[in-house]
């Protein structure tokens, strides 16, 4: 096996709730060192899905997001 393909994981299958939630798999979030009531962004590609990444290393590539990103905790608690 590849060094590269070492690096990929599969980490079970989740289902989305009546609300559009998912539960994101404890081994994942150790992996990702994902804390509770951290921010991720969903970002899409209409021919090959969904990906979630954490915005704090979005915001260090590109820090003129901040504005943006922010003002969508105003959409999150309205849903």
């Amino acid at each position: 096996m590849s060094e590269h393909s070492e690096r990929k994981r599969f980490y079970g299958a989740i289902t989305v709730s009546e609300r559009g939630q998912i539960v994101i798999p404890a081994e994942a979030r150790r992996d990702f060192n994902i804390e509770v009531g951290e921010k991720l962004l969903v970002l899409g590609d209409l021919d090959h899905g969904l990906a979630l990444i954490k915005a704090s290393f979005y915001l260090e590539q590109h820090p003129g997001m901040f504005a943006m990103i922010n003002g969508s905790e105003t959409r999150d608690k309205n849903e």
